[in-house]
């Protein structure tokens, strides 16, 4: 799932109870309404989402499977906390799919993928209403467009497995650094320079830089919960 589900459009059915509990909740824990490691009420969220608890129990057991939060026996769910070593090793997966991808891209003379440019531009944007959350999902779309660009359809639907994760985890390290948006905006235009010149090693150096351990994140991210 490359792009971020949201509300219908004109032409759209209207989402199921099912879908507007998830997307209620899911955003909920990306904007910080439910802390990390906080136990969040069946009861008290189908009122929120105006809905029966049936709806919201599907919502949560989807969002376990994407790593938001742990279903916990007798106590419910539990808003997953975001440790310094998923960072780690999410940085380490992306690297290693994103920095293939670039090198084959390169190989090919295929440039930069067409819509990359407008998604920076609007990540820019977004970053200057200080929207971590929108930034972080135009982030994974933006890389996730990248990786497809390369032709290899099992490699674009592994990275888009991650889609949950990143996107949590990029609007955690916003909210925690945000002095990193310009250098981050900065990364996504070198980045897009190294494709259209077709310069493979250039984009792996980006990426490296942009997928870099930043002290100051690391231990906010250890923070008084600690490490997995």
């Amino acid at each position: 799932m490359s792009r971020v589900e949201g509300r219908s459009g004109a032409g759209r059915p209207a989402p199921s109870a099912g879908q507007r509990a998830y997307l209620w909740i899911r955003d909920a824990i990306l904007d910080g309404v439910f802390a990390e490691g906080e136990f969040i009420d069946e009861v008290a969220l189908s009122e929120q989402v105006k809905t029966s608890r049936t709806p919201v129990r599907e919502a949560l057991q989807r969002l376990q499977v994407e790593r938001y939060v742990d279903l916990v026996p007798r106590r419910g769910a539990q808003v997953r906390v975001v440790t310094a070593t998923e960072m780690r090793e999410l940085y380490q997966a992306r690297f290693v799919l994103e920095s293939d991808a670039v090198r084959r891209i390169c190989a090919r003379r295929a440039g930069a993928p067409a819509a990359a440019g407008a998604l920076v531009e609007e990540m820019e944007q977004v970053g200057l209403d200080g929207n971590w959350n929108r930034f972080a999902q135009l982030d994974q779309l933006f890389h996730s467009t990248i990786v497809r660009h390369q032709g290899n359809a099992v490699i674009s639907d592994m990275y888009d497995a991650l889609q949950p994760r990143q996107v949590r985890l990029g609007t955690r390290t916003l909210t925690e650094g945000p002095s990193r948006l310009e250098t981050i905006e900065v990364e996504h235009r070198e980045l897009l320079a190294a494709l259209e010149n077709h310069d493979g090693d250039a984009c792996v150096d980006v990426l490296g830089r942009h997928l870099r351990e930043i002290p100051e994140l690391v231990d906010a991210f250890s923070g008084a919960r600690g490490s997995r």
